[in-house]
């Protein structure tokens, strides 16, 4: 007999090299490509998207990528099931008065010290980060309305992956009707030649599905039962950004087999998953750069000269009343007055109304008041800036603008939906004409 020499394997080796097997035991736990989680899923797809060229052929399979990539994002901020673990309370407040917006920034940059000074609030502020851990409301008091102002604590980068309870500030600033985006000027890109703060604020934004200082696509969508997808589009020129073939892509990828798309305007694809996901909002945007004494004035005139941007110092109290009114600008608040008839208008209060909330009409204004004064309006008498002439009689259609005065006349009918009920509306079976009346049969004697 030969005799084999046994090989001494040194203790917590692996094995492959000498049994070409490997010990059960000593095997790394495999997760299952079914059970990734979501947010490995995201990354997947978005290293794929920065390894694959962007050109003419490979334009439909990125577009189905970013398609993927909203759908798993939207599947990310579906709310917690019952039963579930959550993040903790949200940071959501009543609204109060004619208008919200949001403050929004990394920490440190002065959110807390812009809140005292535009509304008077105490709101704690440090030298030291994440100083504010919840929503700290306030109130502007300017141009006779009254103007919501949110501190929300600062966010970090991953915010949308519900880093730093991100997805609860993001949360709040969706409700809102302008968002401030605080940025530090000494880090801007004035001064070091980068977009980081900016950039990453606005990355995280646009991850929970709002869209800053853009207007909804003028696209068509109406699904159908059958007859396959039909895409058009009445674009001069034809659509230079995404073709009929990645149109189709997408469609399939979001199941819609059988619709009628026409394009308005000349999209991209992004804009395009916008519409099919259909949970997009819209918002003004204004970025303030605070800590702007820190700069030199070539620094400041080129910050300032940016669209949508204001430059302010809380420290020094600077540029305060320039932010308010663009504040008042971006959201576009009509400031409408009443007059009663034979008396002078009443200039205390005015009747706020806004495009973002309702609109600005007359009948809207009537609403504001009343909700049955549109019903009886017989017509309405308008001094301001919106007429051809000063007591102009207006219908309900009617646009108003800033300080016009409304005095309203009513009719002397009844409301429509006060005659309910007087009168029978049942239909009688008996015949219109009176040749189709049926006979009846002679009695017999």
């Amino acid at each position: 007999m030969t005799r084999v020499a046994a090989t001494r394997v040194p203790r917590g080796s692996s094995r492959v090299g000498l049994l070409g097997k490997t010990d059960l035991k000593e095997q790394a736990p495999h997760t299952p490509p079914g059970n990734m989680g979501i947010l490995e899923k995201i990354k997947d797809i978005e290293l794929e998207m920065s390894r694959t060229q962007k050109n003419k052929a490979t334009e439909g399979h990125l577009g189905i990528l970013k398609s993927k990539l909203a759908k798993l994002r939207t599947e990310l901020l579906a709310p917690v099931k019952a039963g579930g673990s959550n993040e903790g309370d949200g940071f959501e407040v009543s609204k109060y008065g004619h208008g919200r917006v949001a403050l929004i920034g990394f920490p440190s940059v002065g959110k807390s010290t812009l809140l005292t000074l535009a509304t008077g609030t105490d709101s704690e502020a440090a030298a030291y980060e994440f100083t504010t851990l919840t929503c700290i409301p306030g109130v502007i008091h300017y141009n006779d309305a009254k103007i919501q102002l949110l501190d929300l604590p600062g966010i970090i980068e991953g915010a949308s992956e519900g880093k730093g309870r991100g997805r609860q500030v993001i949360a709040v600033a969706k409700s809102s009707d302008l968002i401030l985006m605080v940025l530090d000027a000494t880090k801007s890109e004035a001064a070091n030649s980068k977009y980081a703060h900016k950039e990453i604020l606005t990355r995280e934004l646009e991850a929970v599905g709002l869209r800053l200082n853009q207007h909804p696509p003028r696209v068509y969508l109406k699904k159908r039962t059958n007859g396959g997808c039909q895409v058009s589009n009445t674009v001069p020129g034809g659509l230079t950004k995404m073709d009929d073939q990645t149109a189709h892509k997408i469609l399939a990828e979001y199941k819609i087999h059988h619709c009628e798309l026409l394009f308005r305007e000349d999209v991209t694809v992004d804009q395009l998953i916008d519409v099919l996901e259909g949970n997009r909002k819209y918002l003004r945007c204004l970025y303030v750069y605070n800590k702007v004494d820190a700069l030199t004035i070539e620094e400041v005139d080129s910050l300032s000269r940016r669209p949508d941007s204001v430059c302010i110092s809380c420290h020094l109290e600077l540029g305060m009343g320039h932010l308010l009114k663009k504040m008042w600008d971006s959201m576009g608040l009509v400031r409408v007055y009443t007059k009663k008839t034979g008396s002078k208008p009443d200039f205390d209060e005015p009747v706020v109304l806004a495009d973002h909330r309702g609109g600005v009409s007359v009948k809207h204004f009537c609403a504001q008041i009343h909700n049955t004064l549109a019903k009886t309006l017989k017509y309405a008498q308008v001094w301001g800036t919106s007429t051809k002439h000063m007591g102009q009689r207006v219908g309900l259609k009617h646009t108003l603008q800033d300080e016009d005065v409304v005095q309203i006349m009513k009719g002397d009918k009844a409301d429509p939906e006060d005659l309910k009920g007087r009168f029978s509306i049942t239909k009688k079976n008996d015949p219109d004409r009176i040749s189709d009346r049926v006979k009846k049969a002679k009695l017999k004697t």
